[in-house]
């Protein structure tokens, strides 16, 4: 499988241009690799911190990064060897009910697999690169690195994660 870093096909490119779009007739598991990245609109949500409650299960998603995610960019800087430098690193593909709680929801993948369809801002339907940080969607600019958040201090920085508001809101 070729990797694709995520956030870097455009609406431009062949994947969502040559078969329209895509997305509305291609289920996700049988999607290209060239398509199934163009998904991913680089917003770095997947790569926050996130806490289990162990009693509901529930995901809690906090303002801590991956050490890996450039906090400006909020783009992997090792994408194509995350699972190496990262162990658990989540790989959504194949994409499962399980994975799907880790994700948020506004992104692509869990959208589609709840059949929601891509958001207004999503750059496959906008035709912009920028209309995720113009929605308010990226975390670029607003993250801890995890290497200077002792665990016992997560909880202090879950915030929600909205679909549509322009900033997460701490709880």
């Amino acid at each position: 499988m070729s990797e694709v870093p995520p956030g870097t096909a455009s609406a431009t490119d062949a994947s969502a241009t040559d078969e329209g779009a895509f997305w509305q007739h291609v289920p996700l598991e049988a999607m290209s690799d060239a398509q199934w990245e163009s998904l991913c609109d680089g917003c770095g949500r997947c790569c926050l911190q996130k806490l289990e409650d162990e009693g509901t299960g529930e995901v809690h998603f906090t303002r801590i990064a991956c050490r890996e995610l450039d906090p400006d960019t909020a783009r992997c800087r090792h994408y194509p060897t995350r699972f190496e430098r990262v162990p658990d690193c989540l790989s959504v593909r194949p994409l499962d009910r399980q994975k799907l709680a880790w994700l948020p929801s506004s992104c692509a993948y869990r959208r589609l697999a709840e059949g929601r369809g891509l958001a207004d801002w999503h750059p496959l339907v906008s035709g912009c690169r920028g209309s995720v940080a113009a929605a308010g969607m990226s975390v670029a600019g607003g993250t801890l690195d995890e290497r200077r958040v002792p665990f016992h201090r997560w909880p202090e920085h879950v915030i929600e994660l909205v679909d549509d508001e322009r900033e997460p809101q701490v709880r």
